[in-house]
């Protein structure tokens, strides 16, 4: 009798359907003396390392996560790029979470949706740039669509010995604080020399007359740049046996860092973007954007070691890892590739420079309390007349874009760099749905007070962005500053409207923005709560480039099916008074809010609304 039951219990082991296992995590979150560079300054860890460890998950399971603070101030955890209830996704001040208090333990408790590779960060002031993050992988339920003899997580950051908020304290104090590679009396003449005495005359003049720095690619240099937490000496090598196909997951966990990415000798063959599978697009590199993530086959068939390398694109160094047979080999160290001066492409101004008659601007005009970044980004105050060309409209933006100096990357002729264009969704779209209505997001900025606006406004000052329960739109980005925008939305995927059917639409969590262009997705506001909309430049969100998005939550009967879409297929948004917030429980998204109400006892004095403070 005993046997037959067990064999029962067995056999309805076997019938029942197979409930997946809960995965545990505990991690801390500590501030502790770390040498990176050679020096010794006091950063963040998450369980004694920076990076964080790595997470790894199976689509369906529960993940339960404990987050221990114990920093003195408070923290908190966002898992970028997860579907997930929005009291989950760790933003402080949105869906109730009020973010974790020095001391206190706060458990995140969540079902796997989806599969692909993720990271995770704080979401509290300038943490992440201190060394909260760290990385997330997660099998999906069934066989994985991309086969691989070996898996790598690929994390690039960039590290600085400075505390994050003296950094915002120097960019308030000049948005041109870290800018040292600057034009020389050098660099003009070997311009008069390739295009004319006069056209690089007439360039100088422009730019000195807007008191802007062509070179000014990146806010903040001096970074240390590392891979998976090492620096070039320290060498991350990924080891492989020849003919192997190798998975290598790329993060980029930068807090201000584009790059250009390449393993010289190496095809690499992109068959995942932010975590959602797309069909192989072969690729000699790619321009890497800060929060996105691409996942690369690579098949090296020979005995040696190759270079990862990814190149700011300032040129200010290189992230460096191996791919080598054994552990102790080195690539060949690629030379670094010239840095590109930005252009009036790069402000959506399509002219030759050299041909306008610069002398009936009368930039003595121009409101500079409300130029961008470098340049005048409030175009409404611009007299368009007298600098003889009209604003760009959408049908001109691609041969802006030829003609924009942050779009060259270097690349040798020949050679094939990703662009967005090329993704194409690996399946179909279940939602191919029109947009309902076009919801506009203007980028712009203040840099004489550093700060970072959203349609005209910094986050304190800022409504929030409103949709209904499956409601199909349009984001439409406008970028009127001179630097590129990685714009995320929490909670759900955009689908990129990149010139492929509706139903290839590829899948973003976040989403480049050019210098001076304009770039539009689709959303499905299919997840109900409160979500960030940022810029994911750390400085950038902190000087204000924030938004709120609110998903109405309606009665279930009240949803048409139509508008019930696959969680994988979109994204949405829906707002809330702010006015009603306790901004000074809010992480990581407000640095440049009303700071005259907050209380700065203990820190230095604030440079105007937008110097963010760790609370």
């Amino acid at each position: 009798m005993k046997y037959t039951i067990l064999i029962l219990s067995g056999l309805l082991l076997l019938i029942l359907p197979h409930q997946a296992r809960a995965e545990e995590y505990s991690l801390t979150i500590a501030r502790e003396p770390v040498s990176i560079t050679g020096n010794t300054v006091d950063k963040i860890t998450v369980n004694g390392t920076i990076p964080g460890p790595t997470l790894r998950f199976t689509e369906g399971q529960e993940a339960i996560i404990h987050v221990t603070n114990k920093l003195d101030k408070d923290t908190s955890v966002h898992w970028h790029g997860l579907l997930l209830p929005g009291e989950m996704d760790g933003v402080p001040g949105f869906n109730g979470f009020p973010g974790i208090k020095p001391g206190e333990t706060f458990t995140y408790r969540f079902k796997i949706r989806q599969d692909g590779t993720y990271w995770y960060h704080a979401h509290s002031m300038g943490q992440e740039q201190d060394g909260h993050y760290g990385s997330i992988v997660i099998a999906p339920k069934g066989k994985d669509p991309v086969q691989a003899d070996r898996d790598y997580v690929v994390l690039l950051s960039d590290f600085h010995d400075e505390d994050s908020w003296d950094i915002m304290s120097n960019l308030k104090m000049s948005s041109e604080y870290y800018q040292y590679a600057r034009r020389t009396v050098g660099d003009f003449f070997d311009d008069a020399k390739e295009r004319g005495f006069g056209k690089a005359w007439e360039n100088a003049k422009m730019w000195g007359e807007m008191r802007m720095l062509p070179t000014d690619l990146s806010d903040v240099t001096g970074y240390t740049f590392l891979v998976n937490g090492k620096t070039q000496e320290q060498n991350w090598t990924g080891i492989f046996k020849p003919g192997e196909r190798v998975r290598l997951r790329f993060i980029n966990a930068s807090a201000m860092s584009f790059y250009d990415v390449r393993i010289p000798g190496l095809k690499m063959q992109v068959v995942s973007a932010d975590g959602q599978n797309v069909e192989p697009v072969p690729v000699d590199e790619f321009r890497f954007g800060v929060a996105e993530t691409y996942d690369v086959i690579v098949t090296p068939k020979e005995d040696k070691a190759y270079t990862i390398a990814a190149e700011p694109i300032d040129r200010t160094g290189f992230a460096l890892g191996t791919l080598a047979p054994r552990e102790g080999m080195r690539g060949e160290i690629p030379q670094s590739r010239p840095r590109a001066l930005l252009t009036m492409a790069d402000m959506g101004m399509n002219h030759d420079m050299g041909s306008m008659d610069h002398g009936s601007m009368n930039t003595s005009g121009m409101d500079h309390s409300q130029m961008n970044h470098d340049i005048p980004m409030d175009h409404s105050k611009m007299d368009h007349a007298a600098m003889g060309h009209a604003m760009p409209s959408d049908e001109s933006m691609n041969k802006i874009a030829e003609k924009s100096g942050w779009a060259k990357a270097g690349t040798p002729p020949g050679d094939k760099a990703l662009s967005y264009a090329d993704l194409r969704y690996l399946g179909i779209q279940k939602d191919t749905r029109e947009a309902e209505r076009e919801i506009l997001v203007r980028l712009g900025g203040n840099m004489e007070r550093y700060i970072w606006t959203i349609n005209g406004k910094k986050y304190a000052d800022s409504g929030p962005i409103n949709l209904n329960y499956g409601e199909r739109v349009r984001l439409k980005f406008v970028n009127d500053t001179m630097m590129a925008h990685p714009m995320h939305l929490h909670g759900m995927f955009v689908q990129l409207e990149n010139g492929q059917p509706a139903e290839k639409l590829p899948n973003k969590h976040t989403v480049i923005v050019p210098p001076g262009q304009s770039y539009s997705v689709l959303l499905t506001a299919d997840e109900p709560g409160e979500w960030a909309f940022h810029c994911h430049l750390l400085y950038h969100m902190m000087a204000g480039m924030m938004n709120k998005v609110v998903v109405a939550k309606l009665d279930p009967s009240a949803i048409p099916q139509s508008k019930k879409s696959d969680p994988h297929a979109g994204h949405d948004m829906k707002g809330m008074d702010h006015g009603t917030m306790d901004h000074s429980k809010m992480g990581h998204d407000m640095p440049a809010m009303d700071h005259s109400k907050m209380d700065h006892s203990g820190h230095k004095p604030a440079n105007e609304e937008g110097q963010h403070h760790a609370h």
